[in-house]
């Protein structure tokens, strides 16, 4: 990875546990932010079961698989921003928040879609 180191995505719960993403989703965001050209913040990538009730995520989170990403967007430039880099680096299951923009690869998903929170 060029421009993530793997603590960025631990649960916060368990140091290392960043080790456990899926390495075609670092890949991804990795391209998405050469694309994007400014830092991406990494609000929440592997979670332990532990952390996503806490969190209250759902029960088949792709975060528990290592397969999903929450990165931190506030402002409506760079949301949009974002949202172009993501897809343009393959992304094509995305959730939009107003703080954050989630992305996933998990394939036990339908494809193709996107939502908001």
């Amino acid at each position: 990875m060029k421009h993530f180191k793997y603590y960025e995505f631990d649960s916060p719960d368990v140091d290392g546990s960043g080790q456990m993403m899926d390495s075609e989703i670092l890949q991804m965001l990795d391209s998405a932010r050469e694309i994007y050209g400014k830092p991406m913040v990494i609000n929440s990538g592997f979670r332990t079961e532990e952390h996503n009730s806490k969190v209250g995520g759902t029960e088949n989170s792709s975060h528990l698989k290592g397969l999903a990403a929450d990165i931190k967007c506030t402002t409506s430039a760079d949301r949009y921003d974002l949202l172009d880099s993501l897809l343009k680096a393959g992304f094509n299951r995305i959730g939009v928040a107003k703080t954050f923009i989630h992305v996933d690869i998990d394939e036990s998903k339908p494809p193709f879609l996107i939502w908001t929170y």
